[in-house]
């Protein structure tokens, strides 16, 4: 719930304004140390300033939830910790009331999702380890979904490849402790869809990703003598073009000199100096506004793991269903 709106239903129930104990300002506003209890019932111990939540606090719900953390004005914001009343728990950083910078959260099914928030979903580089089956999630995320480049890692292989809208798309392949890799493709693969009668809209379409198997090949595990090597080879790379375009212009100055006789040396040698010198270089004291009323009731989807149940030892030798996500489950609170 906003502030707004449990500052409307405490002024709908009258004039009881909670209570409160602690430091006041020469203006009697809340400040320093102080401990009050809300209309709604719950409970805040912690820094007050001005009047608002402002420093280290404990803020506890009625419903079991609570936060220990950083606020500034009234919100979290820092690094705070957040436990919902199913049991999950968030650790990390907040941002004007939501989940956002590193932070880990601990899903009431046992998965563990450790990397970057934004906007209080999954969004950057993070790890999302399921439970009951080990597999972890490692790469990129974008709005709570799994976006980018990423690996799929199982018991005994891994899958390498970009994912799209959560689900693994195009080129990619699959790593085998065995000592071997599966190259190939997924593909999208329209699903087909149930006759829902006329009167029904028309269902969007469900696609899935195949997988196209391609080219077995052993595993090349580079020494650090060949890394090293191919470091240097790609900082090379980056330096020749403008060598290489600066020689070429060069080479071209010396021939259209052999084929005009009337181009002197010195106009040459002026030129390619020409050239080199054109290089780059609050709350009222009546009243008490928590902002964390929606955060107690609310606790992020935990997406639930169907990749680890493909065939792992029949994915070198013919294709396979891509793997599939199952319904996700919601952390939800009272």
């Amino acid at each position: 719930m906003s502030d707004i709106g449990s500052e409307e239903m405490e002024e709908d129930q009258g004039p009881y304004l909670g209570e409160y104990e602690g430091g006041r300002n020469e203006n009697e506003e809340r400040h320093g140390q102080g401990k009050a209890t809300l209309p709604n019932g719950d409970t805040y111990e912690g820094m007050y300033d001005c009047g608002k939540r402002h420093g280290q606090g404990v803020y506890r719900f009625k419903n079991g939830a609570r936060y220990i953390g950083e606020y500034i004005k009234n919100k979290k914001h820092g690094q705070g910790t957040f436990i919902y009343p199913d049991g999950s728990k968030y650790e990390g950083g907040w941002v004007d009331d939501q989940r956002c910078g590193f932070g880990k959260y601990y899903y009431v099914n046992g998965d563990i999702y450790e990397g970057d928030w934004q906007n209080h979903v999954r969004h950057g580089q993070g790890t999302y380890t399921y439970a009951a089956t080990g597999t972890k999630y490692v790469g990129r995320w974008q709005n709570g979904k799994r976006e980018g480049h990423g690996e799929l890692v199982h018991t005994n292989h891994k899958y390498v490849g970009v994912f799209r809208d959560d689900k693994p798309m195009g080129k990619g392949k699959y790593v085998f402790d065995i000592g071997c890799e599966q190259h190939g493709e997924y593909i999208p693969v329209e699903q087909e869809k149930e006759d829902k009668g006329a009167e029904d809209e028309e269902a969007s379409a469900n696609i899935i990703p195949k997988w196209k198997a391609g080219q077995v090949t052993a595993i090349h595990l580079q020494t650090e003598e060949e890394d090293e090597e191919a470091a240097k080879e790609e900082a090379s790379n980056q330096e020749q073009p403008a060598e290489a375009t600066e020689g070429e212009a060069q080479q071209q100055e010396a021939t259209e000199g052999g084929q005009q006789e009337e181009t002197k040396p010195e106009e040459a040698q002026q030129e390619g100096e020409a050239e080199g010198e054109a290089k780059p270089e609050g709350e009222e004291v009546k009243e008490e506004t928590p902002a964390e009323t929606q955060e107690a009731t609310e606790a992020p989807e935990a997406p639930t793991e169907g990749e680890a149940t493909e065939q792992v030892s029949e994915e070198a030798a013919q294709q396979e269903e891509a793997p599939t996500e199952q319904t996700e489950q919601e952390a939800s609170a009272e």
